[in-house]
C-alpha cells in the first residue's frame, strides 16, 4: 500500500474510533509497527491526527485556559475516574505518607482507599473530608482555598508541603501530552503541584482519555516525571513504559 493511500486509511479509523493503537493500526493495515509510527509521525506534524505514547488521537487538541468548577468536572467521564481511582488506591501501602493532588479523580482515588494505617497529606478541602470521614490521619497546609477547584493555594501552602517527604504522590492534570507533559490552567495551583511532585518518592498522576487531548497554559512536570493511571488504551505500546491503563479492568 502506497503511503499516502496507508495515512487516508489510518486518518479514517482514527475518525471512527477515536483512538487506536500503533499495534492495532499495524495488524488492520497488514504493516510494521515502525511503519505506522512513522506515518503517524507524517500526519501529526500534517494536523490531521495527535500522536500519543503507544498510538493516536483524533486531531482535536482544545485549549483550556480556566478550571471548571468542581460540580462541572463531577459530570465528566465518572465510570473512567472510579476505575483510575479504584486502581491508584491499591498502590498506596501501609504507614505511607501520601500526598494527594485536589481534583475530581483523586477525589475518586480517596473514595476508595482503605489503608488506615497511612497519614494523608491533601491541598482538596473535599478530599480531606472524605478521608476524615472514614477515620483516616489527615494533614491540610494553609493558604487560601480557591473557590473554583476547592484547592488550598498560595505562598502558605507551596511552604508548608516544602518541608514534607512524601513516600508516595498523586496528582491531578487538566491536559497530558509528550510534548508538553502535565499541564493546568492557572500558576498558583501549577506552583502547588510541582512543589508537591518534587517532594515524592513516588508520583503518579491520574488522568482519564480526554485530558490527552487537551493544551493547558502551564506546565508543572515533564511527561516523564510521572508515572500516568489512565484509561486511555489497553494496549499503550513498548514505549509507554511510565503508563498503565485501567480500560480493560471491571
Amino acid at each position: 500500500m502506497l503511503a499516502e493511500n496507508r495515512w487516508e486509511k489510518i486518518v479514517e479509523i482514527v475518525s471512527e474510533r477515536n483512538s487506536c493503537s500503533v499495534r492495532e493500526l499495524a495488524d488492520e493495515l497488514n504493516t510494521s509497527e515502525a511503519t505506522i509510527r512513522r506515518d503517524i509521525i507524517a500526519l501529526d506534524k500534517a494536523g490531521r491526527v495527535q500522536k500519543v505514547h503507544g498510538g493516536v488521537m483524533k486531531a482535536r487538541n482544545s485549549f483550556v485556559l480556566t478550571d471548571q468548577t468542581v460540580s462541572e468536572k463531577h459530570t465528566l467521564h465518572p465510570e473512567e475516574k472510579e476505575k483510575i481511582g479504584r486502581y491508584a488506591a491499591s498502590l498506596i501501602k501501609e504507614n505511607a505518607f501520601v500526598y494527594i493532588d485536589a481534583g475530581t479523580t483523586t477525589e475518586a482515588l480517596a473514595r476508595h482507599i482503605t489503608v488506615t494505617s497511612a497519614t494523608y497529606v491533601t491541598n482538596s478541602i473535599t478530599i480531606a473530608r472524605i478521608l476524615l470521614q472514614k477515620g483516616m490521619q489527615v494533614i491540610i497546609p494553609g493558604g487560601r482555598i480557591k473557590n473554583s477547584t476547592e484547592a488550598m493555594i498560595g505562598s502558605e501552602t507551596v511552604d508548608a508541603i516544602r518541608s514534607f517527604n512524601f513516600t508516595i504522590g498523586f496528582f491531578g492534570a487538566n491536559g497530558v501530552n509528550e510534548k508538553n507533559g502535565f499541564m493546568t490552567p492557572e500558576i498558583n495551583e501549577a506552583t502547588v503541584k510541582k512543589t508537591a511532585m518534587h517532594q515524592c518518592r513516588v508520583r503518579y498522576v491520574l488522568c482519564d482519555h480526554s485530558k490527552f487531548s487537551v493544551i493547558s497554559p502551564i506546565t508543572f512536570a515533564g511527561f516523564n516525571e510521572a508515572q500516568i493511571i489512565t484509561d486511555f488504551t489497553e494496549d499503550l505500546g513498548e514505549e509507554a513504559d511510565n503508563v498503565y491503563s485501567v480500560k480493560g479492568e471491571a
